[in-house]
């Protein structure tokens, strides 16, 4: 009884603290409990190479009971004893947000010197290119603290149990009372995830979380790190590779295994004008298309703590399309992320057809993805989805790189066993991630459902990646991925519309929307005189549905030739609380009254300006002029739309002639 008495809780000699820091990581200290806490907290400081003041050491992670020596207290009360600390227990560093900032601009001054985990958690993104993302991931406020998504902040805050009915014949007890056969079930509960209509294949993230974390422990030791496929820098036992490799420096091998979890559980287009319009192109061309889903993040109800995409409008990039292939020509455009970003939206995925027809005449398409002979994404495919998931980490607290896993989501649109037109939903697992990440998976020549795992050479040490089958004897067996089916990589997600749509952007049967950016091929451009035949659809009563237009407002965004971009802010925020009183102040600026006198200069004599400007005319206090008056006065450039005066006969703009 003794020896268990004192292998539970040393009394003496050294043992290791664990201590928690959100802008270094975490940093072993070794101590003993008989330690005073005045010296422990410099062992702390110089660990962490901290100031005098300006931060403090907390025992709990809600940060309530601070570490600290009882002044005028007993000499008991001065140690770490006094905590109760056991090997191993775990710390949080606090540092107050001045403290914070002049850390960080040590950090930068001393330029070569390397920056701890948090800092590191960064680069997988920021060496992606996408600025916008990276910094998202990170969403650390003025503490340094990682900032999480809101619907995870929301689900963190849910009970996520599952309520269960009151069995009349088995329970005993009265109504208040609970028994195995009426308690909740767990959000992860096997059982009622198999039996529920339709069944539950995975995880949803948070039900992971939750059940990683559950147990007598509450997960105290639990933390969600990202898997690394390279050799760890920095180790001193040896030549570099390939002159030498140790044990301490090598990644281990990787055993591929199905992901029981998924980041989101259910993808839904908030109404059938955004995929239509993004079919169109295909049905115009036969060639397929690709796009980005704008959009946002919330809770699922359809799956325990589940996580839904909804998706407001697609983005089509600069592309070059075939029957059988795409090429990207321009992969980002920060201006799209920042008009989304004002608008309360964010990029939640990507999209692309995989169309063949079947027959023309009855609109069928051929069914050639996810049968028994084919793929349901080829390696190419998944190597790009795990890609474009790299650029879109998740930030999570619980991993010390700030970040784990993606939100990301791809959507295929193809042909389904009816022949008829289907979307299906996917993601790649986290171990698919890694092996894109550190350039260890390619795609084979001639199967398309078959990945390829590089051998190492002089250049990089790849680790062995192995999966495992089930033989024709029933026995399970360890396989080299050379090659790799890229089903072991795959989780799949329901993709629908809602029983009732929503409409973020403005969507009508009898309106004609403005074009889509990037579709001059099929003679759909973005040019003034399209956005005044876009203009005279609508009445004096709709105008700020004439605006909620993505494509419209990329358009005002992209054009050098209107004058809205100093004022595209507030007309942005306007359309994104539904302000009317802001968005009338924004009708009677300057910039917008320039652009009307573009428009009613449009029109051919003769015929009346569209009833929009003579409501906004009025507003301005200004008559409504025929429009013959107003192209006597001016003519405006058919090459550049500028407002010329009546008596020269070259642009003042492009010094092209007037006709």
């Amino acid at each position: 009884m003794a020896a268990a008495a004192s292998t539970s809780r040393p009394s003496g000699g050294d043992f290791l603290l664990r201590v928690q820091s959100p802008m270094h990581g975490m940093k072993r200290i070794e101590t003993c409990p008989s330690q005073k806490i005045d010296d422990f907290l410099r062992k702390v400081k110089q660990a962490f190479d901290l100031p005098g003041n300006g931060w403090t050491v907390y025992v709990d992670r809600k940060m309530k009971t601070e570490l600290k020596a009882r002044p005028g207290g007993p000499k008991s009360s001065q140690t770490l004893n006094s905590f109760d600390l056991k090997r191993g227990d775990l710390l949080y560093l606090d540092i107050k947000p001045e403290v914070t900032a002049m850390l960080e601009d040590n950090l930068e001054e001393d330029g070569g010197r390397e920056r701890t985990t948090p800092s590191r958690a960064t680069a997988g993104a920021l060496l992606t290119g996408d600025s916008d993302d990276a910094a998202r991931a990170l969403n650390r406020d003025i503490t340094g603290t990682i900032v999480e998504d809101e619907v995870d902040q929301f689900l963190s805050k849910l009970d996520g149990k599952i309520p269960r009915e009151r069995n009349e014949q088995l329970c005993r007890h009265g109504d208040q009372g609970k028994c195995l056969h009426c308690v909740p079930y767990e959000p992860f509960d096997e059982e009622y995830l198999a039996n529920v209509n339709p069944p539950i294949k995975f995880l949803s993230f948070h039900s992971y979380i939750r059940k990683r974390t559950g147990g007598l422990d509450k997960g105290k030791y639990v933390q969600l790190e990202n898997l690394s496929c390279k050799i760890k820098p920095g180790c001193r036992d040896h030549l570099p590779w390939p002159r030498g490799i140790c044990s301490k420096c090598q990644p281990a091998a990787i055993t591929l295994q199905r992901q029981k979890y998924r980041h989101v559980d259910f993808v839904q287009f908030e109404n059938h004008f955004i995929v239509e319009r993004f079919l169109d192109y295909w049905r115009k061309t036969g060639n397929q298309r690709l796009g980005y889903l704008y959009g946002r993040y919330e809770y699922h109800k359809g799956v325990p703590l589940g996580i839904k995409a909804v998706v407001s409008a697609i983005y089509e990039p600069l592309q070059v399309s075939t029957k059988s292939s795409i090429e990207l020509v321009q992969d980002e455009d920060e201006v799209v992320n920042d008009i989304a970003t004002k608008l309360g939206l964010r990029k939640v995925g990507w999209i692309f057809t995989d169309l063949v027809p079947l027959d023309i005449s009855k609109g069928t398409v051929k069914h050639f993805r996810g049968n028994v002979n084919s793929h349901f994404l080829s390696a190419e495919e998944c190597i790009m989805a795990a890609d474009l998931q790299n650029r879109h980490p998740n930030p999570c607290r619980m991993s010390p790189e700030g970040h784990f896993g993606s939100k990301f989501v791809t959507v295929v649109v193809t042909g389904d066993s009816r022949n008829g037109i289907h979307s299906d939903g996917y993601q790649v697992s986290d171990q698919c991630m890694a092996l894109v990440r550190d350039d260890c998976l390619v795609p084979t020549k001639d199967a398309p459902e078959l990945g390829y795992v590089k051998e190492s050479n002089n250049e990089q040490y790849v680790p062995d990646v192995y999966y495992k089958v089930t033989d024709s004897y029933g026995n399970e067996v360890t396989r080299l991925a050379r090659p790799l089916p890229v089903e072991y990589l795959l989780l799949d997600i329901a993709v629908a519309f809602p029983k009732e749509m929503a409409f973020t952007f403005f969507a009508s049967e009898t309106i004609r929307p403005f074009s889509i950016e990037h579709r001059d091929d099929i003679g759909e451009t973005q040019e003034f005189s399209v956005f005044c035949d876009y203009v005279s659809q609508f009445g004096r009563d709709q105008p700020m549905n004439m605006f909620c237009d993505l494509h419209l407002l990329i358009y005002f965004a992209s054009c050098d030739v209107l004058p809205i971009k100093s004022t595209m802010d507030q007309l942005l925020l306007a359309l994104k609380t539904k302000d009317d009183a802001m968005f009338q102040r924004w009708l009677q600026s300057a910039d917008w009254a320039t652009v009307e006198q573009l428009l009613a200069a449009q029109n051919s004599p003769g015929i009346l300006p569209p009833p929009y400007l003579q409501a906004s005319a009025s507003a301005h206090g200004q008559p409504s002029l025929a429009p013959a008056a107003r192209v006597g006065a001016s003519w405006s450039c058919e090459h550049c739309t500028f407002l010329n005066q009546a008596n020269v006969d070259i642009c003042d703009m492009c010094s092209l002639p007037k006709s």
